[in-house]
């Protein structure tokens, strides 16, 4: 007698690969959880995923504004999945997003809230607040995110979709918003420990900083991510310059472009102490370069960096409203600024990093051991049991009223 089939998974996101958080977790979590589901991709783009496990269903790019092809995105991969069911009986067991990109999915992922995010950002999306010459870009952001936010309305309150939170935090936005009561499952995010571990980062350090040009006295801040507003930039510039008897550096990596930032870096008087570098798929490059960590996020459900920093022996700062604040035990294994935009308190934790080796290497030593508890096969396993759970539901006959 043959073996049960193994339950079909659909997946639908629009792209997926390792080198951004949300994606990130995806293709780690479809990569281990391939042997026990079957599972089927509706994406746009699948990088860093062995495609001989799993069933990729490309759904093409419209290009043009981020807008249109997310509106293309949204409609186009329901109907992929609408005529694989018809033509090819495709009936999946489970449809799971991270994120907003379906109506119709029983299992969802929460990686940021942007009903939240826009009520965060008001101000700063206002047209008056901005030159006329980015008003496009604002406006163009307003529209995306107000649609994103209707769309979380109608999937964050319906009963009959699970939901499961990257960061706990998240589950306070959703009660605010959208009167969905937990508690609710939290997975919190898995590290590899072979690429982001101490030795990796000693063994790559000198050229590291070599090939970035600093000099053995300078102290590098490090700074990962993209919408580098949210991420605290100027709140860390304005930390070092008040610094300014310190040898500090501030190393950016991120898409964003420098020309954004160089009003400030004027106003700061930061001329040649920041740095923007282009990602990179070893990360770990930039870590060795750098002797601290600093993500003073505005909002930030979980970042990813951080915790890369952590498990490869940095010293951290985060914001409290940056998820990863969760696993952190302040002045333990890392530092936690309470106000993201306080740049007093900021600068005060800088210069303890930079005075203080003992304090800097402890909590160094602490980060490390936290982060070694958070893995990508204990993070699939949470997943796993999350999918067995939704799968019984589905199984499970809703009880029939009388009267």
């Amino acid at each position: 007698m043959g073996s049960n089939p193994k339950p079909i998974i659909v997946v639908v996101s629009p792209f997926i690969d390792k080198q951004h958080g949300t994606e990130r977790r995806v293709a780690e979590w479809v990569s281990r959880l391939a042997d026990v589901f079957a599972i089927h991709i509706y994406s746009q783009r699948v990088d860093d995923v062995d495609l001989s496990k799993v069933v990729w269903h490309r759904i093409p790019t419209l290009r043009g504004p981020h807008l249109l092809n997310y509106l293309w995105w949204f409609s186009a991969n329901y109907v992929w999945r609408a005529w694989h069911r018809r033509f090819r009986g495709l009936q999946p067991d489970l449809v799971f997003s991270p994120g907003i990109n379906c109506l119709d999915a029983d299992l969802v992922s929460v990686h940021v809230v942007f009903a939240e995010y826009l009520e965060r950002f008001k101000k700063d999306l206002a047209l008056s607040r901005n030159p006329v010459s980015a008003w496009l870009q604002i406006l163009h952001r307003r529209l995306y995110y107000r649609f994103i936010a209707a769309l979380e309305s109608h999937v964050y309150r319906n009963r009959d979709t699970t939901l499961f939170l990257i960061a706990r935090r998240t589950s306070a936005e959703l009660e605010r918003h959208f009167g969905r009561h937990g508690p609710f499952p939290v997975v919190y995010l898995g590290l590899d420990h072979e690429t982001f571990n101490p030795l990796v980062r000693s063994s790559l350090r000198d050229g590291a900083r070599e090939g970035l040009g600093y000099e053995r006295d300078r102290f590098v801040l490090l700074l990962i991510g993209n919408d580098l507003n949210n991420k605290g930039l100027p709140t860390l510039m304005k930390a070092v310059a008040s610094l300014a008897q310190l040898p500090l550096e501030i190393l950016v990596v991120s898409r964003e472009k420098p020309s954004d930032y160089e009003g400030l870096n004027r106003l700061e008087g930061l001329e040649g102490q920041v740095r923007f570098r282009p990602p990179r798929k070893d990360v770990q490059f930039y870590y060795a370069a750098a002797d601290a960590y600093v993500g003073a996020s505005i909002e930030d459900t979980f970042s990813q960096p951080p915790a890369e920093a952590m498990a490869c022996g940095l010293p951290v700062i985060v914001s409290s409203t940056n998820g990863t604040s969760e696993i952190i035990c302040n002045g333990v294994d890392g530092l936690i600024l309470n106000e993201p935009k306080d740049v007093v308190s900021l600068s005060h934790m800088i210069q303890q990093l930079y005075c203080d080796e003992n304090f800097r290497e402890r909590l160094a030593g602490n980060a490390v051991r936290t982060a070694l508890e958070f893995t990508w096969e204990r993070n699939a396993a949470e997943l796993r049991t999350l999918f067995e759970e939704a799968l019984q539901r589905k199984r499970t006959p809703a009880p029939q009223q009388t009267g």
